[in-house]
């Protein structure tokens, strides 16, 4: 008489196959990144609805900038242990640094977006306020970058404690050779990202980002950078879905050629007002700028985009601006 089925001795751990393997929906699915994570965390594109952004307060880094460094040949204060620059030849302001500072973080609160503060660092590192540097954000979450210069080397650590504090998924970190800054990552849309390759970035990084967003349903544009330009966007930002601030100067014409491909349309930038480009969306056609760039703001006006002029230029003296100082860890998507 056969044994009924129910009788049947199992495999060992059967019990496993009752607690089946789940792939689908995907990680990046919306709905699966709230019940898992609480938020539909990292960003798509460059212009959506801005929820959630890091920064890093000013601290006592810039007192270590002295007006003995100035060194002629570049026109401006640079450490000769490569611990810092400083454009210009006056030393720091660094109440005024604090003051810009602290006006972006309230536009951005005005704006309604939670801003998430980096824990203080180290105050050889000198241009750690520019939280956008050490990360990327991507589909899902962040993906760590490694920073080139030994003066930054050490910033990723506390980036990734101040992120994984607030619940955003670390996707990878670069490793080997590759030098990934977040700087040089422009995502034209929600199925194409440009890196720019520079003194900052090379093809290692590039081939690891490739990947990974690869997985994410992404292409990636490389866009080789000229002289000693270190990111994109110091030539290209995003001001809505089919529009960008771009500084023509910095990049190959092949790669103008494929942004109107895929129906972007370039602002110019005026030559006298680079600092322009490095301007922050807060939803699609409303972006945060430089006060002190009021030709290209024209431009941005006359085009239907909606600006919020702060003052950043004491900022800009130590390498970066708007952009620079802020990394969305949340935003939704522009459509």
């Amino acid at each position: 008489m056969a044994p009924d089925a129910d009788d049947a001795v199992l495999p060992d751990a059967y019990y496993q196959a009752l607690c089946p393997p789940v792939p689908t929906p995907s990680f990046t699915d919306r709905a699966e990144l709230r019940a898992r994570w609480g938020e539909c965390w990292g960003s798509s594109d460059e212009v959506g609805p801005l929820r959630v952004a890091l920064m890093r307060r000013p601290g006592d880094e810039l007192a270590q900038i002295s007006e003995s460094a100035w060194d002629h040949r570049v026109g401006a204060l640079v450490d000769p242990g490569g611990g810092w620059y400083w454009t210009g030849s006056r030393a720091p302001d660094s109440e005024r640094v604090a003051a810009q500072h602290a006006g972006l973080v309230r536009a951005l609160e005005s704006e309604g977006v939670e801003v998430v503060f980096a824990e203080a660092i180290d105050a050889r590192f000198s241009k750690a306020i520019y939280t956008r540097d050490p990360l990327a954000s991507v589909p899902g979450g962040v993906i760590i970058g490694r920073l080139a210069p030994l003066m930054r080397r050490g910033e990723e650590a506390s980036i990734t404690r101040a992120v994984a504090a607030r619940g955003v998924p670390v996707l990878r970190t670069i490793v080997g050779t590759g030098m990934l800054e977040g700087g040089s990552l422009v995502k034209l849309g929600p199925t194409v990202a440009a890196f720019g390759t520079s003194i900052r970035c090379n093809a290692d990084g590039a081939e690891q980002l490739r990947e990974s967003l690869r997985w994410l349903g992404m292409e990636l544009i490389v866009v080789p950078l000229s002289g000693f330009s270190i990111h994109l966007d110091g030539h290209l930002g995003m001001v809505d879905t089919d529009k960008a601030l771009v500084n023509a100067a910095g990049l190959p014409y092949w790669f103008i050629d494929r942004l109107r491909e895929l129906s972007i349309e370039p602002i110019w930038v005026e030559p006298a007002e680079r600092w322009a480009v490095n301007c922050l969306a807060v939803r699609p056609g409303r972006v945060l700028v430089a006060e002190d760039c009021p030709r290209t703001i024209e431009r941005l006006e006359r085009r239907g985009v909606e600006v919020i002029a702060i003052p950043y230029d004491e900022i800009h003296h130590n390498g970066g601006g708007i952009h620079c100082s802020t990394m969305e860890l949340l935003r939704e998507p522009a459509s």
